[in-house]
């Protein structure tokens, strides 16, 4: 195998010293005449050397990367997410490393370490159950994916979920519906989970009397709403329609509603929240609460950038991004 050229390399071929390679590849030549810079650049093109970024970072304490951890990199959700960050931080010259925690803290907490390890300029995260002091004990600059109060000490972006179940739910009570059911997500906090507040606060302000047995919690996966839906159906009296935490479970409810012969809209009406491209293709096309998918992502990386760069306020933002409906085929007056 060939040996990759170092930068003692260079400096040979091109008749200088160690120190003045290292100004034409990490400053552009500043202090170097214009030939001497030429025989550095001719050298570089010849031998295919490439740049150390490593040693690099030693000196500069920057490596032009910053870590996206999400829990689930299967989630349609996220790439969405992932192109809003990528197209901010390509245009400044940094690489993004992704994490899939896959809902698991060890896993979590094991990404925090490789980001301190090697020194990575900034984290991007949607934390599963990484504590706010365990993040900012890091000292790597870091943004909040999501708007928990948990982590009310750093910038956070995500899109208003309260909101969006609010309106999702609203839109069924406009139908006529008075039994809606739920279907939850399994990793949300009973007493604090924006979704469930959304819908008990909501059916409160309809009037509608809250019925426990018309929730269920399910993991956030095709399968989930399969059996969510499953078990909404078997009640005495089912609703005659069902909002689902995002619409991987919708999907799943679908699937199972086609499966046990019950007719979507005309028995059940389903309604997701997220508007992920599957959305579209389901039959009937999914009625849905669409989230600002890629400007989440981006606003993310600028408040990241900000704190990479010194120039970020003194007190945390916190900034939720409105959705809105996508009327589709799914749901229809009782």
């Amino acid at each position: 195998m060939k040996r990759r050229p170092t930068i003692i390399d260079v400096a040979k071929k091109a008749g200088v010293s160690k120190s003045t390679v290292s100004r034409v590849v990490a400053d552009g030549g500043q202090g170097v005449n214009d030939e001497t810079k030429e025989r550095v650049l001719q050298a570089i093109d010849e031998l295919g050397y490439v740049r150390n970024a490593i040693a690099s970072s030693m000196r500069t304490d920057r490596t032009n990367l910053i870590m996206l951890a999400i829990p689930d990199i299967t989630n349609p959700y996220w790439p969405e997410v992932a192109r809003g960050v990528q197209d901010v931080m390509d245009a400044e010259g940094y690489a993004v490393v992704f994490a899939n925690s896959d809902w698991d803290e060890e896993r979590e907490l094991e990404y925090l370490e490789m980001a301190r390890r090697n020194r990575l300029d900034g984290i991007l995260i949607n934390p599963v159950q990484v504590s706010s002091a365990k993040l900012e004990s890091s000292g790597i600059p870091t943004v909040i994916l999501g708007t928990r109060e948990a982590y009310s000490a750093f910038d956070r972006v995500g899109a208003d979920s309260y909101v969006g179940t609010k309106t999702a739910v609203q839109h069924l009570i406009d139908l006529g519906h008075r039994r809606i059911g739920m279907i939850l997500g399994q990793l949300d906090i009973k007493s604090k989970d924006s979704r469930r507040r959304g819908y008990v606060d909501i059916l409160k302000d309809a009037g509608i009397p809250l019925d426990e047995e018309l929730i269920t919690t399910v993991p956030f996966t095709r399968a989930g709403g399969e059996a969510g839906f499953t078990t909404l159906f078997q009640l005495g009296t089912p609703p005659s329609a069902i909002f689902c935490a995002n619409d991987t479970i919708a999907i799943g409810a679908l699937q199972a509603a086609y499966a046990a012969g019950v007719g979507v809209p005309k028995d059940v009406s389903i309604i997701g929240l997220d508007d992920i491209d599957a959305a579209l293709t389901t039959n009937p096309p999914l009625t849905t609460i669409s989230k600002p998918k890629y400007d989440i992502g981006k606003q993310a990386a600028l408040f990241l950038l900000e704190h990479i760069q010194g120039a970020a306020p003194s007190f945390p933002r916190k900034l939720q991004l409105a959705g809105k409906l996508a009327l589709r085929g799914t749901t229809t007056q009782k």
